[in-house]
């Protein structure tokens, strides 16, 4: 297949990029600048136009959308929460643009998108809940919602919402590791709320087999089956780096440093990836003990 990836130089980019060419499909990065993975051809954009190589789309089988500018952005100023939106939105209809003027449209698109779609608070959330008024609920509306109108025109479209990816190669692990590394690791707050993730392996497995799976089209949570509070994830984590578990972080200590973006690591809602394991997926790291024993064992 040839497969185009917008966003596709970050981390999760990386890891989708290296499964796809292990099993010699050709991978197109759309990218401001130059260096992308080792095998992947590098397509110049600028973010907000076809300019250039919109006419690259009639070759693709699949297009997938991850651009965006990283959440873990501190402080959330005013600029920083309309850049954004920006980063996800303008790029999505970009690509939406150059499907519609193609003559031959991809089979499948494929949406990024995140798991706190469905608000910080509320009962367990599935696919059919809907959304959250916060902040972050409110972006992953409007993200989706950019590249909506590629289904009106008979491309087969998945949405991904993605908890955290847990990975030793990239991410967020190695900074929530840091303060148990450092024998100060305990809950956030209370530790009560959910902390959403999901190993590297199951979410490049989930993404491949949405390609894979030709019925497969609307919505799918990339979530981990074992709802996991703060405090239960910190304790596994603990316990596979071997260090102790015992001092909380107070809940206004990490506002008043964090200020409003506190909430990626003080708030959250319990989901699950039912439409994922109905359609037949099974994962291989379903809980937060095997997860982090198999990236720190």
């Amino acid at each position: 297949m040839k497969i185009m990836i917008a966003g596709g130089s970050g981390f999760l980019g990386g890891e989708l990029s290296r499964s796809f060419l292990a099993d010699r499909h050709q991978v197109y990065i759309l990218t401001r600048g130059s260096r992308v993975w080792e095998g992947a051809q590098a397509v110049k954009w600028d973010g907000q136009t076809t300019q250039g190589w919109g006419r690259l789309v009639e070759e693709m089988d699949v297009i997938i959308h991850m651009a965006g500018k990283t959440l873990a952005s501190w402080p959330w100023t005013a600029a920083t929460k309309q850049a954004f939106y920006d980063s996800r939105l303008i790029p999505g209809r970009a690509l939406v643009q150059a499907i519609q003027t193609a003559t031959r449209r991809p089979s499948l698109f494929i949406q990024a998108s995140g798991i706190n779609y469905y608000g910080l608070h509320g009962e367990l959330a599935d696919e059919t809940t809907p959304p959250g008024d916060d902040f972050l609920a409110r972006l992953a509306v409007e993200w989706e919602r950019a590249t909506e109108p590629v289904e009106a025109l008979g491309v087969r479209r998945v949405v991904l919402r993605s908890a955290v990816a847990l990975s030793r190669n990239g991410g967020l692990l190695g900074l929530m590791a840091l303060p148990i590394r450092l024998f100060v690791g305990g809950p956030y707050g209370s530790g009560k709320h959910a902390m959403p993730w999901i190993h590297i392996r199951d979410w490049v497995g989930a993404v491949r087999h949405l390609i894979q799976n030709e019925q497969a089209r609307g919505v799918y949570n990339l979530i981990a089956p074992t709802p996991t509070s703060n405090a239960e994830f910190n304790r596994a984590l603990a316990s596979a780096l071997r260090r102790p578990y015992w001092f909380p972080t107070p809940a206004f200590l990490l506002r008043t440093f964090l200020g409003e973006m506190s909430v990626l690591i003080l708030e959250g809602r319990f989901s699950q990836p039912k439409r994922l394991t109905e359609s037949g997926f099974e994962f291989q790291f379903p809980g937060p003990r095997e997860a982090l024993t198999d990236l720190f064992g």
